[in-house]
């Protein structure tokens, strides 16, 4: 498939999850923008620009993949970066209709942008950024949940003194 993506997300922190969402992403449009969004409804670990340099690392690999930050509408944002779609992450069915919610309003807001959702690998279905953090902050090993970058930026949040 050809032209931009949008996977957009809080990413606090950026999981392995995440990762592979974005990589199956990257594979099927030609360029996939990460983009990190402020919800001022969730108090975050991490401030924008910190997960904004903890996205540039775990995938500079991937050579059409570039992360952003954005406060506004979803919506709007994709439009101003040409995008013609959206990639949404799904763990489980409990996430589709929260989407499913989400997606309807960005339709309404942009019916030009589709929303496309990708299944998690199944190895990630129960992985979640708010577990992370719970474990990383009780000393909890996350090497297998985290890219070793995130891992040492959760040490450092939570155990530097």
């Amino acid at each position: 498939m050809t032209g931009t993506a949008i996977c957009p997300g809080s990413f606090d922190p950026v999981t392995y999850g995440h990762i592979d969402i974005i990589r199956r992403a990257s594979k099927v449009f030609d360029h996939v923008i990460v983009a990190v969004f402020n919800n001022q409804a969730k108090s975050p670990l991490f401030h924008v620009e910190e997960r904004v340099h903890l996205l540039e690392e775990v995938t500079k690999e991937m050579g059409n993949v570039s992360v952003d930050s954005c406060d506004g509408l979803l919506m709007d944002y994709a439009q101003q970066k040409n995008a013609k779609a959206v990639i949404r992450g799904l763990r489980a069915v409990s996430d589709f209709e929260y989407e499913m919610q989400i997606t309807s309003m960005n339709r309404k807001l942009n019916e030009n942008i589709e929303t496309f959702f990708i299944m998690t690998n199944n190895q990630y279905s129960f992985l979640s950024s708010s577990i992370v953090k719970e474990v990383a902050k009780h000393k909890g090993n996350v090497s297998d949940l985290v890219p070793e970058v995130v891992e040492e930026a959760l040490i450092k949040k939570f155990h530097s003194s």
